[in-house]
Formats: structure tokens, C-alpha cells, sequence
């Protein structure tokens, strides 16, 4: 019973994060667009504990980090476009980003979930491109070409290191 409990623990920091991306997408979707912004960082603090406490409790499993993608696509990949497309002024290149931020992020997590790696992430990891986003329209600033960049990095085969 006792060993259940202890596997779920990092779980629930995941669900933490899923939940905390839903609530921005609300937010923003009510118009407080800088709480929305702030759930997305307090996702990023979940995310960055579940797999250490997963770690730590030696309870790792596939179903962790499939459900860990899952939050993330939410938290960092929808809530962050979400977002963006809130602010910025319409246009096709907004569209384009609006479009392309989410995508590039599930394709990267679909490519890490098929061959993982170890050390360091092919790509940049869709938490380091969602954040960007989270902050910029924490201050109601918004740039399609700094999201389409950011978009793109994250299926480039650029190396970054694991913290």
C-alpha cells in the first residue's frame, strides 16, 4: 500500500502542472492575462520537481513520462500560444506562430518520448521555449518572429544540456 502512495507522489506534481496549465488557458481565455502567465511559471515548478522526486524515490516509470509530455504540451506548448495569440496584433505571421509554437513543441516531446537522450536534450526542451513566451506576456508584449524562432528551436538538432 505503502509503496502505491509513494509512486504516485511524483504523479501528482505532474497532474500539479497539468492543472496549473489548464487554469492559465482559463485565465487568459477571462482576460487576466498576467495570472495566466504566472500559473505557467508555477507549472514549470512542478514540472522541474516531478522527475527529481521520481529520481529521488527511485519510482521512475513510462507512464510518468508519458504523462509528463501530456502536461507539458498543455503548459508550455497550448497555454503559452494561447496566450500569445491574445496579445499580439492579428495578422498571418501571428497566425503562422499561433499555429507553429504548439506544434514544433509536441513533434519535440513525440521525439524525445521515441529516443530519449541522455545528458542533454536534442532540441530546445518545450519548458525553456514556453517560459520565454510566459514572460514576455507578463509584460503584454508579444513577437511572432521570437515565437516562430522559438518554435523552431525546439525541433532544431541543436544540443541542449539537462539540468
Amino acid at each position: 500500500m505503502l509503496n502505491h502512495v509513494v509512486k504516485a507522489i511524483p504523479n501528482l506534481f505532474t497532474i500539479g502542472n497539468l492543472i496549473c496549465g489548464v487554469l492559465s488557458i482559463t485565465l487568459n481565455m477571462s482576460g487576466y492575462l498576467e495570472v495566466a502567465c504566472l500559473f505557467i511559471f508555477l507549472s514549470a515548478l512542478f514540472d522541474l520537481l516531478d522527475g527529481r522526486i521520481a529520481r529521488k524515490l527511485k519510482v521512475n516509470s513510462e507512464f510518468g513520462v508519458e504523462l509528463d509530455s501530456l502536461a507539458d504540451i498543455v503548459s508550455f506548448g497550448v497555454a503559452p500560444a494561447l496566450l500569445f495569440h491574445s496579445i499580439a496584433a492579428p495578422s498571418i505571421l501571428t497566425s503562422l506562430a499561433f499555429i507553429l509554437f504548439p506544434t514544433m513543441g509536441a513533434l519535440r516531446l513525440a521525439r524525445f518520448s521515441v529516443k530519449p537522450t541522455i545528458g542533454y536534450f536534442k532540441g530546445l526542451p518545450i519548458p525553456a521555449a514556453g517560459l520565454p513566451l510566459a514572460g514576455m506576456g507578463f509584460f503584454l508584449y508579444s513577437n511572432a518572429w521570437i515565437t516562430l524562432i522559438l518554435a523552431l528551436l525546439m525541433v532544431s538538432p541543436i544540443r541542449v544540456k539537462k539540468l
